[in-house]
């Protein structure tokens, strides 16, 4: 749901060492972007809590079949027509309750297709889901004629209830899987880098030159990796501190402590990584 937002990085000029931040100006157009853009954040976000409630109900499908498979195994134990008339029973009840988890996937399917999240993975194990579920149908309605016929045989229906058992653990397995895959592309999305330092500690890394960052091939691995959801503050141990890539001016503060120096507090993350998810500070 794999997709970090970028814009292009603005060219900063490059001022003396002496010289005071200056307060920064407000740009309308800049502020109508970030709009747009935690629109498009608010929407995904959905459309994921969206599909992540359908994954929940199959789940509670395969939870169901399994309680049913346990009572057809009790059933087989037992003797008389009681005993196949259970059966009967829970095996119909396995068949409409994989009719439902179809449903329930195409329904998924469905959801994937119309989102701006996007995985060929994801369509794979879907597709994959689906083709098992009508294969599960043949196995149930096979499994339906023998308990119908005269001549059912205990043997026979153990081997149907087993394959049944096997099918479901995989699809469940899988369903697993899925689920997994969801939370590792939310991960990726919420995933941000930040560096601070010196104006020559900056240099060596190709991360500013001339007064301008991030215009090189500079060093990714120099940078430190956090996820916005959880990482508002930045401890910057420098009594000067400069925003050298652009974030909005309302969503951060520098703020110093006792020593007189400085904390990045982000006060609305998703404003604050709307324009980049690199973050580049200059100290001294």
């Amino acid at each position: 749901m794999k997709k970090c937002l970028f814009i292009a990085i603005c060219v900063l000029a490059l001022v003396s060492c002496k010289e005071e931040p200056k307060a920064p100006v407000v740009d309308m157009v800049q502020v109508e972007a970030n709009d747009s853009l935690q629109k498009i954040i608010d929407q995904r976000d959905a459309e994921i809590n969206e599909m992540i409630a359908t994954l929940n109900e199959i789940q509670e499908g395969f939870r169901l079949i399994n309680e049913a498979e346990r009572r057809a195994t009790l059933a087989k134990e037992g003797e008389g027509a009681d005993r196949v008339t259970q059966i009967k029973s829970d095996i119909k009840f396995i068949q409409d309750k994989m009719a439902s988890n179809k449903k329930l996937i195409e329904q998924l399917r469905l959801q994937l297709n119309e989102s701006s999240f996007k995985g060929e993975e994801l369509k794979k194990t879907i597709d994959g889901l689906v083709s098992q579920l009508e294969s599960k149908d043949k196995q149930l309605a096979d499994l339906q004629e023998a308990l119908n016929a005269k001549d059912m045989r205990i043997t026979e229906m153990d081997a149907a209830i087993n394959t049944l058992n096997n099918d479901v653990a995989d699809l469940k397995n899988e369903s697993s899987q899925k689920s997994q895959t969801i939370s590792e592309q939310d991960r990726q999305l919420n995933l941000a880098y930040y560096v601070y330092g010196t104006k020559s500690e900056l240099k060596e890394q190709n991360i500013m030159d001339k007064g301008e960052v991030l215009k090189k091939d500079f060093n990714k691995n120099y940078f430190t990796k956090i996820d916005i959801r959880h990482q508002k503050e930045i401890k910057l141990y420098s009594k000067y501190a400069r925003l050298m890539t652009p974030h909005p001016a309302s969503s951060y503060k520098l703020v110093a402590d006792a020593s007189k120096q400085y904390t990045l507090q982000i006060t609305h993350p998703e404003v604050f990584w709307s324009t980049s998810k690199y973050l580049v500070i200059l100290v001294k």
